[in-house]
C-alpha cells in the first residue's frame, strides 16, 4: 500500500515541482543549484537572489543582494562557489557565495562592456572571465587581475555565447543572425569562420564538446544544428516552435534536445537518429515541374502568351515550383518540419505515413520563457521569463529514464 501511495504515474510529459515568485521585474536568468535544493536567480530589478527549499516544500530566498543596475546575465561556477553578474550598464560583478549558501561577498568588479551585458562564461583553468554584450563585442578579461585581456568587435549586438574550455574556441551570436567562431589568445584572437543560416537574430546557443556539435536558435522560430567536428557548416534545420527559440540544452547521454521558446513553448527532439538535411533552395526562371515562367521571365512569358506565375519551392526537394505544382502540405520530421510545409505534388505522394510521425515532443510551460538551465545529472530543468515567475521542472519522464528523479522530497 504504500507503494501505492509514493508512486507517481510517468505522464510522459514535463512535471512543474515548484514555482518561485518574488522578483518586481523580468527575470534574466535562473541557474540550479547543483546538488543542493536551491535557485540563484538575477533579475532587472536589480536584484540577485539564492532561493533555498525549507521544510514546507516553499522556496525563501537565503540571500537578496541589491545591484547598481538591472541584472542582464549570470554564470555560477559551484566547485569554486563563484557568481558572475552581467549588469544592464556593461559591468560584471563577482561574488563568492558561503558553503551554506547564505552569505554572499563581494569580490570585483569587471568593466567588460560599454553597454548591457548579454552572456558570461567563466573558464577556472585559464581564469578567464568572457563575455559578449550590446556594445557589439566580446571580451576576456582575467579574473586573477581584474584587467581586460582583448576585445573582439561585430557589426551587430552580440547577443549569445558559448565557449569550448579545451581548445579556447568561443562561439559567439549576434543580432544580424550570424555565428562567429574564434580563437582566443591571451591578448589576441583569430575568426576561424563564421556560420550563416538563419533569417532571424541568434538567440541562444549550445555547445556540445563530446559530439562537437552547434545548436543555435533563432528570432526565425527554427533551430540549426552545425556539425562543427565534421567540419560539414550547416546540417539540420529543426522547425517545431511558434515562436523565436530563447534557450536550448543538448543533453549527451540521451542524445536529446531541450528547446524552450517565448511563448512558453517547450520542445524535446530526438537526435538519436539518422537526420535528413534540407536542401537548399534551386534558382530557376520557370517551374522546375511544368516549366511556366515566373513573373520576371518576361522573354519566356512573351513567347508563350501566358501571365508570370509566383515562386514557390518545395521544402522536401528544394526545386523552384509554381502553387499549382505544390498544392499539398505535409510535414516531414526526419527533415526537421514538424509544422506541415509546403511540398510538390510529386514530393508529396512520396512521404508515407509513418514518414509524417513527429520525432519531437511538445509541451506547454504556461508562462513566457526568456530563459532556461538544466542540471542534467537530474534531469532538472529551471525557466524564467519577462512574466517574473521562475519554474522547477522534472524533466525526467521526457528526457530518458536513465537519468536521476528530481529534487529530494524532504
Amino acid at each position: 500500500m504504500a507503494a501505492e501511495i509514493h508512486s507517481r504515474p510517468q505522464s510522459r510529459r514535463p512535471v512543474l515541482l515548484s514555482k518561485v515568485e518574488g522578483h518586481q521585474d523580468a527575470v534574466s536568468a535562473a541557474l540550479l543549484i547543483p546538488k543542493e535544493d536551491g535557485i540563484i536567480t538575477a533579475g532587472e530589478d536589480r536584484t540577485i537572489r539564492v532561493w533555498l527549499k525549507r521544510d514546507s516544500g516553499q522556496y525563501w530566498p537565503s540571500i537578496y543582494h541589491t545591484m547598481a543596475s538591472p541584472c542582464s546575465a549570470m554564470a555560477y561556477h559551484h566547485d569554486s562557489r563563484r557568481i558572475f553578474v552581467g549588469q544592464d550598464n556593461g559591468a560584471i560583478m563577482e561574488f563568492h557565495i558561503s558553503e551554506d549558501f547564505n552569505k554572499m561577498n563581494f569580490v570585483k568588479t569587471y568593466p567588460a562592456h560599454q553597454n548591457r551585458v548579454s552572456a558570461i562564461t567563466f573558464c577556472l583553468a585559464s581564469e578567464w572571465l568572457i563575455s559578449t554584450g550590446h556594445d557589439k563585442c566580446i571580451s576576456w578579461m582575467c579574473t586573477r587581475s581584474g584587467s581586460m585581456l582583448g576585445r573582439h568587435y561585430f557589426t551587430s549586438w552580440a547577443s549569445c555565447l558559448q565557449y569550448d574550455h579545451e581548445t579556447q574556441h568561443a562561439f559567439v551570436g549576434d543580432y544580424s543572425g550570424q555565428i562567429t567562431l574564434l580563437k582566443l589568445e591571451q591578448n589576441t584572437c583569430s575568426v576561424i569562420t563564421t556560420l550563416k543560416g538563419h533569417e532571424g537574430s541568434i538567440t541562444s546557443l549550445w555547445w556540445d564538446p563530446v559530439q562537437r556539435l552547434l545548436f543555435s536558435g533563432a528570432s526565425d522560430h527554427s533551430i540549426i544544428m552545425w556539425d562543427i567536428g565534421g567540419r560539414k557548416g550547416r546540417t539540420l534545420l529543426l522547425q517545431g516552435h511558434h515562436d523565436k527559440v530563447q534557450a536550448i540544452c543538448y543533453i549527451q547521454l540521451t542524445r536529446q534536445l531541450v528547446s524552450c521558446s517565448a511563448d512558453g513553448g517547450i520542445a524535446v527532439w530526438n537526435m538519436d537518429i539518422s537526420r535528413e538535411e534540407a536542401p537548399q533552395w534551386l534558382e530557376s526562371d520557370s517551374c522546375q515541374k511544368c516549366e511556366q515562367p515566373f513573373f520576371w521571365n518576361i522573354k519566356q512569358m512573351w513567347d508563350t502568351k501566358t501571365i508570370g506565375l509566383r515562386q514557390h519551392h518545395c521544402r522536401k526537394c528544394g526545386q523552384a515550383v509554381c502553387g499549382k505544382c505544390s498544392t499539398k502540405r505535409s510535414s516531414y520530421p526526419i527533415m526537421g518540419f514538424e509544422f506541415q510545409v509546403r511540398v510538390c505534388d510529386s514530393c508529396f505522394e512520396s512521404i508515407k505515413d509513418e514518414d509524417r510521425t513527429s520525432l519531437a515532443t511538445f509541451h506547454e510551460g504556461k508562462h513566457n520563457i526568456s530563459h532556461m538551465s538544466m542540471d542534467i545529472s537530474r534531469g532538472l530543468m529551471v525557466t524564467c521569463g519577462s512574466d517574473r515567475i521562475v519554474k522547477i521542472w522534472d524533466m525526467t519522464p521526457v528526457v530518458g529514464c536513465s537519468l536521476a528523479t528530481g529534487f529530494s522530497s524532504r
